[in-house]
């Protein structure tokens, strides 16, 4: 689904990310671990070509590495940024309406399927985003990005901020997710992402130090040791 091979990203002289290899299958979920500071944003923002960048990216085995964002996000690649940034002067449903910019011909439908999915919304439809609780917030976000009927999603942190149950919720719809699409996953909250990904890699100083099948990173002793806390 999504293949990345010798991604560099620097800011002048300094290697946020150094040569990394990355292979996402389809409907999968694949987590990206790591101290603040490893990579895990610069890789998700070179995906999608925010930051200058070197190396190959392959969607479906079409190079995209020269693809102007929008393009890429025509593709089928959303990403839901750190810090969730809702339009927070607009209602629940103009966020949604600003996600299905390239897909409006489908509007109705998807707004349907969104308040299914984040009943939490369903009863906020004309309430302004910027009243919402983080958790809500977040769940807009998510469903903004999936107006585009996005086959790849990837998120940025969605637990950054968020009361325990709520975290639960939005990995539970993130699970749910995986049926539809293909996920990559940014988060601090290695527990959390471990358990419900398929398989992980831990970046530490912009390199790859470890990946494999998400169950067998969270028997490793070295995971638990710098990111379980055990």
């Amino acid at each position: 689904m999504l293949e990345i091979k010798n991604l560099e990203v620097y800011y002048g002289v300094i290697a946020a990310v150094r040569g990394i290899d990355m292979q996402i299958d389809p409907h999968t979920i694949v987590t990206l671990i790591g101290s603040n500071g490893a990579g895990k944003t610069s890789t998700l923002n070179a995906i999608v070509n925010i930051v200058k960048k070197r190396g190959t990216v392959l969607f479906e085995g079409r190079e995209i590495s020269k693809h102007p964002t929008h393009r890429i996000i025509q593709e089928g690649i959303s990403l839901v940024p750190e810090g969730r940034r809702v339009f927070i002067n607009l209602t629940v449903d103009e966020n949604l309406r600003m996600g299905a910019f390239n897909n409006d011909a489908n509007f109705e439908r998807l707004r349907n399927e969104m308040y299914e999915l984040f009943p939490r919304l369903s009863g906020k439809k004309q309430q302004l985003a910027g009243t919402l609780s983080g958790g809500e917030q977040q769940m807009l976000a998510i469903a903004r990005a999936l107006m585009s009927e996005p086959k790849v999603l990837m998120l940025d942190e969605p637990s950054l901020g968020l009361a325990p149950k709520i975290v639960g919720e939005v990995f539970e719809i993130i699970t749910e997710l995986k049926k539809r699409i293909t996920i990559l996953l940014v988060e601090q909250n290695a527990f959390a992402a471990l358990k419900i990904a398929d398989k992980g890699y831990v970046l530490e100083n912009g390199s790859i130090a470890l990946e494999g099948p998400a169950s067998e990173l969270l028997g490793n002793d070295e995971v638990r040791k710098k990111y379980l806390g055990g």
